[in-house]
């Protein structure tokens, strides 16, 4: 018995699997080439899967920091969630620990830098900084112990850079950093 979908229902992802199994090989390898032109978001999501390219970090890296970092002089919008949305969708893509660790240390870096360079005063872009902060030593704690030095080293510089920021920035790091206890393998 087969079951009709109504016309006004939107297909779901069985909707898609069973339409592809109409597919030859050439008609999926022509179906992906079509998504990898499609858009630069396609083109990150394919070669960091299939492991290509010298750097699979660069084009998420790329766009934190477009969003997370942007270009005040042109006018160019700061969006917290789309340089969020550039790491989930490294984790769907390939979603290594260690990358998963660079990137949320990567928009921590960028984040600092940006409000180092333009005095922003803006309590959700905080708020935004400060739980990645705390995601970023979540990751870090979960690598094994020989890989953690260099993160954390990197992490602690930002805490000491949370002085400089205010609001209550260096307080909250610190406050993570303790609670994490992770300082005791570094150095």
């Amino acid at each position: 018995m087969a079951v009709t979908r109504s016309k006004n229902a939107s297909p779901t992802w069985n909707d898609v699997r069973a339409a592809l199994l109409h597919f030859d090989r050439a008609g999926l390898r022509g179906l992906v080439q079509d998504l990898y032109t499609a858009s630069k978001d396609n083109q990150a999501f394919l070669l960091a899967r299939l492991g290509l390219g010298h750097d699979q970090l660069q084009p998420f890296k790329a766009c934190i920091s477009n969003w997370i970092c942007p270009d005040v002089m042109k006018n160019q919008p700061i969006s917290v969630s789309k340089a969020k949305k550039a790491i989930a969708d490294y984790k769907k893509a390939i979603g290594r620990p260690e990358g998963m660790a660079e990137l949320s240390i990567f928009y921590c870096e960028e984040a600092f830098g940006f409000l180092e360079s333009c005095g922003l005063e803006d309590e959700s872009y905080f708020a935004a900084l400060i739980r990645m902060y705390g995601r970023s030593l979540e990751l870090v704690s979960n690598l094994p112990p020989a890989e953690r030095a260099t993160y954390l080293e990197r992490l602690d510089k930002l805490r000491a850079r949370g002085r400089q920021i205010g609001w209550g920035v260096e307080e909250e790091l610190n406050s993570l950093w303790y609670a994490a206890a992770l300082d005791e393998h570094q150095g």
